[in-house]
């Protein structure tokens, strides 16, 4: 086997299953351990992957996206501790943008049930899972076209629906979060709609597990320094966390 077919057989492993290891590779596909490594190397010099300890995992690009059913099975306990450090953030906002995915879901079911609240979102996900809070929460789903693997709203509909709003406070999720290039995400039209919400709310507070950043997708929709807060895992080391600080928000590694 060629290099770039098994390096062509190491990506498209990763995307099926969200990371691969060292030694599995290489037992699968017949080569030594430094083998496999040099390949990951070259795949993370173009940006398709991001090694860790003994292994990889795909990046999100333009060819390239996790359904939210993946999402749903993947670091479930951190974004858990994530959405309720995010929820305390809440403030005396009465308005809140809920931004699409499995985090941001978490983040609006943390929400307190003890006072009013309206939730703007794009996502069919967080806003029935809302749906049965009808006597404290107002939800309001921004219309579009839905993406099929996100169950999220895009396109001019969505855009022009929050463009009318102001919002007091926006959770704001992306697929990677780097200090050179902002937040990224795969889709322009989800960008679309995350650039708006961004221009729409007062506060912001980005929520993200450790493995986001220093990641960069397609489409670039904001600036590290547009955030009061960044909501992440302890994953992500303390001296980075500082560099991010730097720009402007406040880091919580939970």
């Amino acid at each position: 086997m060629k290099a770039e077919e098994r390096q062509r057989e190491i990506l498209t492993a990763a995307r099926s299953a969200g990371s691969v290891d060292v030694a599995g590779l290489a037992e699968t596909l017949g080569v030594a351990r430094e083998t496999i490594r040099r390949d990951l190397r070259l795949l993370e010099d173009h940006g398709l992957m991001r090694r860790t300890h003994g292994g990889a995992y795909p990046v999100e690009s333009a060819g390239f996206e996790t359904t939210l059913a993946f999402r749903t099975t993947m670091q479930v306990p951190e974004k858990r501790r994530i959405a309720t450090a995010a929820a305390d953030l809440l403030g005396d906002a009465e308005t809140v943008f809920v931004d699409e995915g499995f985090t941001p879901q978490l983040v609006a079911e943390a929400l307190p049930a003890d006072r009013p609240l309206t939730i703007v979102t794009a996502s069919l996900a967080t806003a029935g899972a809302l749906a049965d809070r009808d006597d404290r929460f107002t939800v309001l789903l921004l219309g579009g076209r839905v993406r099929g693997g996100t169950l999220a709203t895009v396109d001019h509909w969505a855009v022009r629906m929050l463009s009318g709003l102001v919002i007091d406070l926006a959770y704001i999720g992306a697929n990677g979060i780097s200090r050179e290039y902002g937040l990224t995400t795969p889709n322009p039209g989800v960008g679309e709609v995350k650039a708006q919400a961004v221009r729409s709310s007062r506060r912001r507070v980005f929520i993200g597990v450790h493995t986001k950043f220093a990641a960069v997708s397609f489409s670039r929709f904001a600036e590290v320094s547009d955030f009061e807060t960044i909501v992440t895992t302890t994953g992500l080391p303390a001296t980075e966390a500082h560099r991010y600080s730097l720009l402007g928000p406040q880091v919580l590694r939970v």
